[in-house]
């Protein structure tokens, strides 16, 4: 008991003051705003759905309604990229788009104003749609909120993109899509 009454007596006053003056309350729950997560969907398809044939390489080969949500306040610009990671020959790039503005849709058949196409897999600027050789194939829609425009043009592919866009990633999501021929 002596000891205690000791330490705490060599304390000064003072300082026992100042660190209960510096203490904040933590906020209740409802209080902390909490950041809105980025989100990817379409009207056409549920994540791990499958895709229409409309926008397949066995329809009119034209890209699927996109709907947006959750865009960081500070995100500058936005990326999608569309993959096949099931393709015999590695990943395919069917779709590039890059310094896409803060949109809450990409309409079918369209790309935003001021956004670029870059080169997908077959080398073109523009959507390519799904075509799997066999079997059914999952295409990755992935959406990249950025923090900056890319300093790239047209002639980008998807390395170059990918390169460019690290460090600035805020946030990001994906949907999923199936398709099979048949």
């Amino acid at each position: 008991m002596k000891l205690r009454y000791f330490v705490l007596s060599s304390i000064p006053l003072s300082l026992l003051l100042i660190g209960c003056a510096q203490e904040q309350p933590i906020p209740k729950t409802n209080e902390v705003e909490k950041m809105p997560e980025l989100k990817l969907t379409s009207p056409a398809f549920e994540d791990n759905g499958n895709i229409p044939s409309k926008y397949t390489c066995q329809g009119d080969g034209i890209n699927p309604p996109l709907n947006i949500e959750g865009i960081p306040e500070n995100a500058e610009s936005l990326i999608l990229m569309m993959d096949d990671p099931d393709a015999p020959a590695g990943t395919w790039g069917h779709w590039i788009v890059f310094n896409i503005p803060k949109v809450s849709n990409i309409d079918e058949n369209s790309v935003p104003d001021g956004a670029v196409q870059g080169k997908n897999s077959w080398g073109n600027n523009n959507y390519g749609g799904p075509c799997p050789p066999s079997g059914t194939h999952r295409y990755m829609f992935k959406l990249y909120a950025l923090d900056t425009k890319l300093e790239l043009d047209e002639s980008s592919d998807k390395k170059g993109v990918e390169s460019a866009m690290q460090g600035h990633i805020l946030a990001e999501t994906r949907l999923v899509g199936l398709y099979s021929k048949g």
